[in-house]
């Protein structure tokens, strides 16, 4: 079984590797999300040489392949980020990933970025039986971070929004919206293109030589040679740059479609949201355009085969709604992201003079984009990356331990859902 996105995508341009002398006033190594935001960012602030490489190709690792939700937020709980910085700060850093939602939406409209793009909000519904859940949420949103989410009662749930029984309430994030990630991450590349950049594919890093006054990126059959370089390689950096790659975990992560449902999808999902559960361990879903319902959830530290993926997305699938008891599973993958020990995106300079945008997580869509606007600023106009950022740092992981020590918090947070539901 194949990933439903690539299969979806059209004719792919052919992008070439990299090949001699290349001079660049910035070169960013990875053309997922971050790479490609911050390239965009560059360019439309006037930097003009600007070069991407990518060991493999646009959009290959988590970018092109996730759930394609667009909201705000982190990894890391709204409440715990403001617990850690308190109001001010906290919600200046939540605005930043909102400002990242419109961004997105601008440069689908301004670059014509044909992805799906679908106006639906995101749905949080509530897996328990206690309306507290989000009675808090929709209070800690609204009084400390400025943001209006709309409590949908049970009934209202399950008449117009999903016909599950499943759920008891739900809360609508009305800014919300959602599209097909690999789409866009294409679109992304064009409109880099569109604006002089160059993007270089199969063209793995292999080493760094930093200077004072440049830096020398290398791969196999050739090399850039520029002023500033950006780390953007998530949970596929590898063998690089040591202090990056003991800061992030990779952490897999699994997503799978239906055949196409025809009328069934729509009366079992009757809105267009994006839709998740208030669980540790949540699924998360939405109604695609050709009738499928596209699904995700779980994550490990390894790697599933997509029979692996498909049979137990479909048992989760089927706690919502039983009556997909006999609906076949066409696609499922899994990929790595790159997971940080404090659930914040790590955004900086390393003392070398070479800037990182990482560990974004499964919640990276607008994160990833409010870097690539903090790394564009800091490049092209000076701005300082925010202090916020330093707070959460690189600290080590200590794989495999703290692999390890991942599944097994990941899974003591399942047993706890568990234990509550019962």
């Amino acid at each position: 079984m194949r990933n439903y996105y690539d299969e979806t995508i059209g004719q792919r341009p052919v992008r070439p590797e990299l090949q001699g002398v290349v001079e660049a006033d910035v070169c960013i190594v990875g053309a997922g999300f971050a790479g490609m935001a911050t390239a965009l960012g560059l360019l439309e602030r006037g930097t003009k040489n600007v070069v991407v490489l990518d060991a493999e190709r646009v959009g290959f690792g988590a970018s092109g392949r996730n759930g394609g939700f667009v909201f705000g937020g982190y990894s890391l709980d709204c409440a715990d980020l403001l617990d850690h910085l308190g109001e001010a700060r906290a919600r200046h850093i939540y605005g930043l990933t909102r400002q990242a939602v419109d961004l997105i939406r601008k440069r689908i409209v301004r670059h014509a970025i044909e992805c799906e793009a679908e106006e639906g909000g995101a749905l949080l519904a509530n897996w328990f039986d206690d309306e507290s859940i989000l009675r808090r949420q929709q209070g800690l949103m609204h009084d400390r971070f400025g943001v209006d989410w709309q409590f949908i009662d049970q009934d209202t749930l399950r008449g117009q929004w999903v016909r599950s029984v499943r759920y008891t309430a739900g809360l609508v994030e009305p800014d919300a919206f959602h599209f097909h990630p690999l789409k866009y991450a294409l679109g992304e590349a064009a409109a880099i293109e569109s604006l002089g950049g160059r993007i270089f594919e199969r063209s793995r890093v292999t080493a760094m030589d930093v200077r004072s006054a440049s830096t020398t990126v290398k791969a196999p059959q050739g090399e850039v040679v520029a002023k500033h370089v950006v780390i953007a390689g998530g949970g596929y950096l590898s063998k690089l740059i040591p202090k990056l790659e003991r800061a992030i975990l990779p952490i897999a992560t699994y997503v799978m479609t239906t055949e196409p449902l025809g009328a069934e999808a729509e009366r079992l999902i009757p809105c267009r949201a994006a839709i998740y559960d208030t669980r540790f361990a949540f699924d998360y879903y939405r109604r695609l355009n050709d009738s499928r319902i596209l699904w995700g959830g779980r994550i490990s530290i390894r790697d599933r085969s997509p029979d692996d993926i498909a049979a137990f997305l479909k048992q989760d699938m089927l706690k919502v709604f039983p009556s997909l008891k006999d609906a076949k599973v066409d696609h499922a993958w899994g990929g790595m992201m790159s997971y940080a020990r404090h659930k914040m995106p790590q955004i900086g300079r390393l003392p070398n003079g070479i800037w990182y945008g990482l560990g974004f997580g499964g919640h990276g869509v607008a994160p990833t984009t409010a870097a690539g606007e903090l790394i564009a600023r800091a490049i092209a106009e000076n701005e300082p990356i925010p202090e916020d950022f330093k707070r959460y740092g690189l600290p080590p992981t200590y794989r495999p331990f703290g692999l390890l020590a991942a599944q097994a918090t990941y899974s003591w947070f399942e047993l706890k859902d568990a234990w509550r539901d019962r």
